[in-house]
């Protein structure tokens, strides 16, 4: 099972909160949930180095978008400027009322999406992909991952045959729901062809939450 299921959404609902924050039926729900995703891969597409995490979407009168970035002066600008072209674009674009958001990742060697976009950077750029494994995963253990793993697929330093290379170092208990497990999966383009690249960082066991739902679920009232 941890081999198949995606670490993220299988730890949504226990500690883990939803990327998209919102209520809809019908219709409404297959617009706003084909507009969320259209929504993200046009930020990815316009900010493609600009080490997103993680972009959620919250909506009430408006529509917010909060981009988790370890590059956060990349997509404010100066005195905010790219980051007001941006929401006017959405605006344009997707016919609505947007809000525009930055959080910074305060350790970007340890976030799983980041180090993925930096392994992906460096493949397309021609780095023998063992060198840039192996130094993504001495950063993210120095920054305090438990454990990491980084798994890449496709023509490796363009080789005729296809083939897949797993470098792992620490533990990654991808069954545990308690386990705060981050994932990341990213596609280098290169002149051979297409490499895939996955990332899993471990950061640890989370407690406090998982205890607060069992608490809650035994103080329900039975049916």
């Amino acid at each position: 099972m941890g081999q198949k299921v995606n670490p993220n959404g299988f730890r949504v609902g226990i500690f883990r909160p939803w990327p998209s924050t919102w209520f809809a039926e019908g219709k409404e729900f297959r617009d706003n949930l084909l507009q969320d995703v259209l929504v993200k891969r046009y930020i990815k597409g316009k900010l493609k180095e600009a080490g997103i995490s993680e972009i959620l979407i919250e909506r009430s009168k408006k529509i917010l978008v909060t981009i988790k970035t370890s590059k956060p002066g990349i997509i404010i600008g100066k005195q905010g400027a790219a980051i007001e072209d941006m929401r006017k674009d959405l605006d344009k674009r997707f016919g609505g009322s947007f809000q525009v958001e930055i959080q910074e990742v305060r350790n970007p060697d340890a976030d799983a999406a980041v180090i993925a976009e930096n392994i992906q950077m460096q493949i397309e750029r021609r780095m023998p992909y063992r060198r840039a494994a192996k130094q993504a995963i001495e950063k993210a253990m120095a920054s305090g991952a438990l454990g990491v793993k980084i798994s890449l697929a496709g023509r490796l330093n363009g080789a005729e045959i296809a083939r897949s290379d797993t470098f792992k170092e620490g533990n990654i208990p991808l069954q545990t729901l308690r386990a705060d497990i981050q994932f990341a999966r990213r596609h280098a383009l290169t002149k051979f062809g297409t490499i895939g690249v996955q990332v899993h960082v471990f950061k640890g066991m989370i407690f406090k939450n998982t205890q607060q739902m069992q608490s809650n679920a035994l103080l329900a009232p039975q049916k």
